[in-house]
């Protein structure tokens, strides 16, 4: 599920520049039956399974996330990795998170499936975080969806580091939404380009493109204008 998208555009690129990398630990792999058994019931009955935690701590300890953050063995450490729980319960991925997450120099992402994961192994997580209201059939996508947006913060993996500051919820438009794009032909099956944008005055296109973001979020996304 990983390696297709990843090795793909921009984040793809990236990777072979040796801007960002990424590994991807098989939580069955530190299974302990021949089976490679990661779930089980949940005490108390109910429907689903839930993800058994001593395969993910091995899979933590394996890549250098072994100490927990909270409970019995807590440990600060400046070496440890931020560990990422995705999850529906979490926080809501924003530009801003995926900002200060680009500055940790390692992340790990724990996807979980079925019912979740049992509660006692968030006691070796940071952060949960989610990509919205919404339940998957895992936190595979939602994964993906967190390396895209750090890695694209990472210079270097953007070409024009410029266009970062005018994407929806940059500084460059304060938090609103991005201006609506046009390119040729100016005109297209009977729908035309606004003509600020054909004539060369840049302070007018500048004035336009503010005004169009203005209006787009007070459309799209009115919660933003608070």
């Amino acid at each position: 599920m990983f390696e297709g998208v990843l090795a793909e555009s921009l984040i793809g690129k990236a990777r072979t520049k040796g801007l960002v990398d990424w590994r991807i630990t098989d939580i069955r792999d530190h299974a302990d039956d021949k089976h490679r058994t990661a779930d089980d019931r949940p005490y108390g009955g109910g429907p689903g399974m839930v993800m058994k935690a001593e395969p993910i701590y091995r899979a933590l300890k394996a890549v250098g996330a072994g100490s927990p953050r909270r409970g019995p063995g807590a440990k600060k450490s400046a070496r440890r990795p931020t560990v990422i729980y995705l999850s529906p319960q979490g926080e809501r991925l924003t530009q801003a998170l995926a900002n200060e997450l680009a500055k940790k120099k390692r992340l790990v992402l724990l996807c979980g499936h079925y019912e979740g994961v049992d509660e006692r192994i968030l006691d070796w997580v940071d952060r949960e975080v989610s990509i919205g209201d919404v339940v998957l059939t895992g936190g595979e996508i939602p994964a993906l969806a967190v390396v895209d947006a750090v890695a694209r913060q990472v210079p270097g993996v953007v070409k024009e580091a410029a266009s970062l500051e005018q994407d929806s919820f940059a500084a460059g438009w304060a938090g609103r939404l991005d201006c609506p794009p046009y390119t040729r032909p100016a005109v297209w099956r009977g729908r035309e380009t606004p003509d600020v944008l054909l004539g060369g005055d840049h302070k007018a296109i500048a004035r336009w493109r503010h005004d169009a973001s203005q209006r787009a979020t007070k459309s799209k996304r009115p919660d933003l204008m608070k």
